[in-house]
Protein backbone atom coordinates (compact mmCIF):
# COMPACT_ATOMS: atom_id res chain seq x y z
CA UNK A 1 0.00 0.00 0.00
CA UNK A 2 1.23 3.41 -1.06
CA UNK A 3 0.36 6.93 -0.79
CA UNK A 4 0.55 9.57 -3.58
CA UNK A 5 3.15 11.78 -1.94
CA UNK A 6 1.68 14.90 -2.41
CA UNK A 7 -2.22 14.21 -1.81
CA UNK A 8 -4.09 15.63 1.22
CA UNK A 9 -5.06 13.81 4.49
CA UNK A 10 -5.48 16.13 6.74
CA UNK A 11 -9.27 16.29 6.70
CA UNK A 12 -9.75 12.24 7.22
CA UNK A 13 -11.96 11.60 10.59
CA UNK A 14 -10.40 9.93 12.71
CA UNK A 15 -9.08 11.04 16.16
CA UNK A 16 -7.57 9.51 19.47
CA UNK A 17 -10.10 9.38 22.13
CA UNK A 18 -7.71 7.48 24.77
CA UNK A 19 -8.83 5.34 27.07
CA UNK A 20 -10.24 4.15 30.32
CA UNK A 21 -7.06 2.20 30.94
CA UNK A 22 -8.75 -0.89 33.01
CA UNK A 23 -10.06 -3.19 29.89
CA UNK A 24 -9.69 -5.98 31.99
CA UNK A 25 -12.13 -4.50 35.21
CA UNK A 26 -15.27 -4.93 36.18
CA UNK A 27 -17.18 -2.15 34.33
CA UNK A 28 -16.20 -3.48 30.90
CA UNK A 29 -18.95 -4.40 28.20
CA UNK A 30 -19.41 -8.09 28.27
CA UNK A 31 -20.79 -9.71 25.20
CA UNK A 32 -21.96 -13.11 25.04
CA UNK A 33 -20.48 -15.40 22.67
CA UNK A 34 -21.39 -18.50 20.37
CA UNK A 35 -21.40 -21.80 23.15
CA UNK A 36 -21.84 -19.65 26.03
CA UNK A 37 -18.74 -18.20 26.53
CA UNK A 38 -18.45 -14.74 27.42
CA UNK A 39 -15.74 -12.21 26.44
CA UNK A 40 -13.40 -10.85 28.69
CA UNK A 41 -10.80 -13.57 28.54
CA UNK A 42 -9.15 -16.41 26.10
CA UNK A 43 -9.90 -16.68 22.79
CA UNK A 44 -13.62 -16.69 23.11
CA UNK A 45 -13.12 -12.71 23.68
CA UNK A 46 -11.82 -12.29 20.11
CA UNK A 47 -14.28 -12.62 17.95
CA UNK A 48 -14.54 -9.30 15.86
CA UNK A 49 -17.51 -7.24 16.49
CA UNK A 50 -20.08 -9.11 17.46
CA UNK A 51 -22.79 -6.58 16.16
CA UNK A 52 -25.95 -7.79 16.66
CA UNK A 53 -25.50 -8.03 20.39
CA UNK A 54 -24.15 -4.16 20.26
CA UNK A 55 -27.35 -3.81 18.18
CA UNK A 56 -29.75 -5.20 20.59
CA UNK A 57 -27.89 -2.85 23.62
CA UNK A 58 -28.37 -0.21 21.57
CA UNK A 59 -31.65 -0.44 20.46
CA UNK A 60 -33.06 -1.60 23.70
CA UNK A 61 -34.24 -4.93 21.75
CA UNK A 62 -36.47 -2.70 19.78
CA UNK A 63 -37.56 0.42 18.58
CA UNK A 64 -35.03 0.32 15.10
CA UNK A 65 -32.27 2.54 13.87
CA UNK A 66 -33.52 6.53 12.96
CA UNK A 67 -33.98 6.95 8.82
CA UNK A 68 -31.13 8.24 7.23
CA UNK A 69 -31.25 11.79 6.76
CA UNK A 70 -33.63 11.85 9.54
CA UNK A 71 -33.65 14.62 12.07
CA UNK A 72 -33.42 11.96 15.00
CA UNK A 73 -30.33 10.84 12.92
CA UNK A 74 -27.04 10.77 15.59
CA UNK A 75 -24.29 13.16 13.65
CA UNK A 76 -20.77 11.70 13.86
CA UNK A 77 -18.79 14.18 16.12
CA UNK A 78 -15.93 16.33 14.26
CA UNK A 79 -12.04 15.91 14.40
CA UNK A 80 -10.81 17.03 17.90
CA UNK A 81 -7.94 19.55 16.78
CA UNK A 82 -5.96 19.50 19.78
CA UNK A 83 -5.47 15.24 19.19
CA UNK A 84 -1.71 15.32 19.65
CA UNK A 85 -1.77 11.44 17.90
CA UNK A 86 -2.83 12.84 14.40
CA UNK A 87 -1.99 16.38 14.39
CA UNK A 88 1.19 16.04 12.45
CA UNK A 89 -0.52 14.04 9.32
CA UNK A 90 -1.13 16.38 6.70
CA UNK A 91 0.07 14.45 3.37
CA UNK A 92 0.06 11.10 1.76
CA UNK A 93 4.47 11.29 2.31
CA UNK A 94 3.10 11.34 6.11
CA UNK A 95 0.80 8.30 5.10
CA UNK A 96 3.54 6.34 4.01
CA UNK A 97 6.09 7.27 6.98
CA UNK A 98 3.79 7.13 10.10
CA UNK A 99 0.67 4.20 10.85
CA UNK A 100 -0.98 6.75 12.07
CA UNK A 101 -1.11 9.01 9.71
CA UNK A 102 -1.77 5.89 7.05
CA UNK A 103 -4.89 5.56 9.02
CA UNK A 104 -6.04 8.71 7.95
CA UNK A 105 -5.49 8.47 4.70
CA UNK A 106 -7.40 5.15 4.70
CA UNK A 107 -10.74 7.29 6.21
CA UNK A 108 -10.16 9.70 3.46
CA UNK A 109 -10.28 7.24 0.78
CA UNK A 110 -13.40 5.59 2.71
CA UNK A 111 -15.17 8.48 2.17
CA UNK A 112 -13.96 9.67 -0.79
CA UNK A 113 -15.53 6.48 -2.50
CA UNK A 114 -18.85 6.18 -0.47
CA UNK A 115 -19.27 10.11 -0.91
CA UNK A 116 -19.58 9.03 -4.83
CA UNK A 117 -21.04 5.29 -4.90
CA UNK A 118 -23.67 5.22 -1.70
CA UNK A 119 -25.76 8.08 -4.01
CA UNK A 120 -25.24 6.59 -6.70
CA UNK A 121 -25.95 3.05 -6.62
CA UNK A 122 -27.97 3.41 -3.26
CA UNK A 123 -29.69 6.60 -3.91
CA UNK A 124 -29.00 7.74 -0.32
CA UNK A 125 -27.14 10.63 1.15
CA UNK A 126 -23.99 9.76 2.34
CA UNK A 127 -23.15 10.74 6.15
CA UNK A 128 -19.43 10.24 7.03
CA UNK A 129 -18.70 8.07 10.29
CA UNK A 130 -15.66 8.57 12.37
CA UNK A 131 -12.71 6.25 13.13
CA UNK A 132 -11.96 6.74 16.84
CA UNK A 133 -8.56 5.30 18.38
CA UNK A 134 -8.39 4.22 21.64
CA UNK A 135 -6.58 2.18 24.21
CA UNK A 136 -7.92 -0.24 27.01
CA UNK A 137 -11.43 0.63 26.79
CA UNK A 138 -13.93 3.36 25.74
CA UNK A 139 -17.33 5.06 26.50
CA UNK A 140 -19.74 4.43 23.26
CA UNK A 141 -23.00 5.05 22.97
CA UNK A 142 -23.22 1.28 22.49
CA UNK A 143 -21.91 1.10 26.44
CA UNK A 144 -18.46 1.10 27.46
CA UNK A 145 -16.18 -1.42 25.34
CA UNK A 146 -12.97 -3.08 25.67
CA UNK A 147 -10.17 -3.69 23.55
CA UNK A 148 -11.44 -7.50 24.22
CA UNK A 149 -14.32 -6.85 21.68
CA UNK A 150 -12.27 -6.33 18.69
CA UNK A 151 -13.09 -3.25 16.38
CA UNK A 152 -16.19 -2.54 15.99
CA UNK A 153 -18.88 -0.18 14.75
CA UNK A 154 -21.35 1.56 17.09
CA UNK A 155 -24.80 2.37 15.46
CA UNK A 156 -26.46 4.72 18.60
CA UNK A 157 -23.40 7.05 17.47
CA UNK A 158 -22.78 6.13 13.93
CA UNK A 159 -18.73 5.69 14.62
CA UNK A 160 -15.69 2.77 14.36
CA UNK A 161 -14.14 2.15 17.27
CA UNK A 162 -10.53 0.31 17.01
CA UNK A 163 -8.00 -0.21 19.85
CA UNK A 164 -4.95 -0.68 17.35
CA UNK A 165 -3.17 -3.38 19.31
CA UNK A 166 -5.64 -5.82 18.24
CA UNK A 167 -3.92 -6.39 14.86
CA UNK A 168 -0.47 -7.62 16.23
CA UNK A 169 -1.70 -9.20 19.51
CA UNK A 170 -4.86 -10.98 18.40
CA UNK A 171 -4.84 -11.06 14.44
CA UNK A 172 -1.63 -12.28 13.68
CA UNK A 173 -0.54 -13.74 17.37
CA UNK A 174 -3.64 -15.75 18.63
CA UNK A 175 -5.74 -15.84 15.33
CA UNK A 176 -2.67 -16.72 12.85
CA UNK A 177 -3.24 -14.34 10.36
CA UNK A 178 0.12 -13.51 8.72
CA UNK A 179 -0.20 -9.42 9.20
CA UNK A 180 1.20 -6.55 6.84
CA UNK A 181 0.20 -2.94 6.54
CA UNK A 182 -3.22 -3.64 4.47
CA UNK A 183 -4.72 -5.90 7.29
CA UNK A 184 -6.07 -2.59 9.12
CA UNK A 185 -7.23 -1.07 6.38
CA UNK A 186 -9.31 -4.05 4.95
CA UNK A 187 -10.72 -4.47 9.05
CA UNK A 188 -12.24 -0.95 8.86
CA UNK A 189 -13.19 -0.90 5.60
CA UNK A 190 -15.24 -3.79 6.68
CA UNK A 191 -16.52 -1.33 9.70
CA UNK A 192 -17.20 0.96 7.42
CA UNK A 193 -19.35 -1.44 5.39
CA UNK A 194 -21.62 -1.66 8.82
CA UNK A 195 -22.03 2.38 8.95
CA UNK A 196 -23.19 1.95 5.02
CA UNK A 197 -25.44 -0.45 6.41
CA UNK A 198 -26.67 1.44 9.01
CA UNK A 199 -27.09 4.57 6.49
CA UNK A 200 -29.02 2.26 4.02
CA UNK A 201 -31.74 0.52 6.87
CA UNK A 202 -30.34 -2.98 6.13
CA UNK A 203 -29.27 -3.67 9.90
CA UNK A 204 -33.23 -3.29 10.72
CA UNK A 205 -33.22 -6.95 8.68
CA UNK A 206 -31.41 -8.51 11.15
CA UNK A 207 -33.42 -11.26 12.74
CA UNK A 208 -31.84 -14.20 13.19
CA UNK A 209 -28.38 -13.71 15.15
CA UNK A 210 -26.87 -17.41 14.95
CA UNK A 211 -26.41 -19.76 12.41
CA UNK A 212 -24.47 -20.01 9.02
CA UNK A 213 -27.58 -18.95 7.18
CA UNK A 214 -28.47 -16.21 9.78
CA UNK A 215 -29.33 -12.73 9.01
CA UNK A 216 -26.05 -12.44 11.15
CA UNK A 217 -23.99 -13.96 8.91
CA UNK A 218 -25.12 -11.71 6.22
CA UNK A 219 -24.73 -8.66 7.55
CA UNK A 220 -21.32 -9.72 7.71
CA UNK A 221 -20.31 -11.01 4.75
CA UNK A 222 -22.67 -8.27 3.16
CA UNK A 223 -19.55 -6.04 4.96
CA UNK A 224 -16.67 -8.06 3.64
CA UNK A 225 -18.42 -7.46 0.11
CA UNK A 226 -18.38 -3.77 0.30
CA UNK A 227 -14.62 -3.79 1.53
CA UNK A 228 -14.08 -5.43 -1.72
CA UNK A 229 -15.75 -2.70 -3.47
CA UNK A 230 -13.61 -0.42 -1.34
CA UNK A 231 -10.51 -2.14 -2.30
CA UNK A 232 -10.91 -2.46 -5.94
CA UNK A 233 -11.28 1.90 -5.79
CA UNK A 234 -8.48 2.17 -4.01
CA UNK A 235 -6.21 -0.47 -5.62
CA UNK A 236 -4.98 2.28 -8.16
CA UNK A 237 -7.10 5.48 -7.18
CA UNK A 238 -5.41 9.28 -7.17
CA UNK A 239 -4.62 8.88 -3.10
CA UNK A 240 -2.70 5.68 -3.03
CA UNK A 241 -1.80 2.14 -4.78
CA UNK A 242 -2.10 -1.58 -3.86
CA UNK A 243 -0.58 -4.49 -5.45
CA UNK A 244 -1.34 -8.27 -5.39
CA UNK A 245 0.12 -8.08 -1.60
CA UNK A 246 -2.59 -6.43 -0.20
CA UNK A 247 -5.23 -7.85 -1.28
CA UNK A 248 -3.36 -11.15 -0.33
CA UNK A 249 -2.89 -9.83 3.13
CA UNK A 250 -7.18 -8.86 3.30
CA UNK A 251 -7.89 -12.59 1.71
CA UNK A 252 -5.81 -13.72 4.69
CA UNK A 253 -6.73 -11.68 7.79
CA UNK A 254 -11.00 -12.04 6.60
CA UNK A 255 -9.66 -16.04 6.29
CA UNK A 256 -8.39 -15.34 10.23
CA UNK A 257 -11.38 -14.52 11.54
CA UNK A 258 -13.81 -16.90 9.77
CA UNK A 259 -16.44 -18.53 12.62
CA UNK A 260 -14.55 -21.71 12.00
CA UNK A 261 -11.20 -20.94 11.95
CA UNK A 262 -12.12 -19.26 15.53
CA UNK A 263 -13.83 -22.21 16.59
CA UNK A 264 -10.91 -24.12 15.75
CA UNK A 265 -7.86 -22.70 16.80
CA UNK A 266 -10.00 -22.36 20.61
CA UNK A 267 -9.96 -26.15 20.57
CA UNK A 268 -13.55 -26.40 19.85
CA UNK A 269 -15.48 -28.25 17.07
CA UNK A 270 -16.32 -26.47 13.82
CA UNK A 271 -19.98 -25.87 15.06
CA UNK A 272 -21.86 -23.94 12.39
CA UNK A 273 -24.66 -23.07 14.40
CA UNK A 274 -22.59 -21.18 16.62
CA UNK A 275 -21.76 -18.73 13.12
CA UNK A 276 -22.27 -15.42 13.71
CA UNK A 277 -19.75 -13.56 10.79
CA UNK A 278 -19.26 -16.85 8.21
CA UNK A 279 -16.72 -19.41 7.99
CA UNK A 280 -13.54 -18.58 6.27
CA UNK A 281 -14.70 -19.68 2.53
CA UNK A 282 -17.32 -17.45 3.20
CA UNK A 283 -15.79 -14.20 3.93
CA UNK A 284 -13.34 -14.67 1.35
CA UNK A 285 -15.76 -15.28 -1.19
CA UNK A 286 -17.75 -12.24 -0.46
CA UNK A 287 -14.83 -9.59 -0.23
CA UNK A 288 -13.49 -10.99 -3.19
CA UNK A 289 -17.32 -10.97 -5.01
CA UNK A 290 -17.27 -7.28 -3.69
CA UNK A 291 -13.84 -7.02 -5.32
CA UNK A 292 -14.30 -8.08 -8.40
CA UNK A 293 -17.91 -6.89 -9.41
CA UNK A 294 -17.79 -3.38 -7.45
CA UNK A 295 -21.49 -3.37 -7.16
CA UNK A 296 -24.51 -2.83 -4.07
CA UNK A 297 -26.46 -5.39 -5.66
CA UNK A 298 -23.79 -7.91 -6.39
CA UNK A 299 -22.85 -7.52 -2.28
CA UNK A 300 -27.00 -8.34 -1.48
CA UNK A 301 -26.16 -11.17 1.02
CA UNK A 302 -29.62 -10.82 2.32
CA UNK A 303 -31.18 -12.18 -1.15
CA UNK A 304 -28.93 -14.60 -1.78
CA UNK A 305 -29.97 -18.43 -2.24
CA UNK A 306 -26.25 -19.20 -0.87
CA UNK A 307 -23.82 -18.08 1.38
Amino acid sequence: MRFNPKADISGGRVRDVGGSGGAGGGGGMRIPLPGGTRAGGGIGGLIIIILFVVLTQCMGGGGGLPSPGGSGQAQPEGIDTGDKRYANCDSGADANDDPDCARLGVAVSLEDYWGETLPDQGDVRFQPSTINTFAGGVDTACGQATSQVGPFYCPGDQQIYLDTTFFPQVLEQELGGQGGDFVEPYVLAHEYGHHIQNLMGTMGKVRTQQGPESDAVRLELQADCYAGMWTAYAEDSELLTLDEGDIAEALDSAKAVGDDRIQQRSGQGVNPEGWTHGSSEQRMAWFSRGYEEGTLDACDTFSASEL
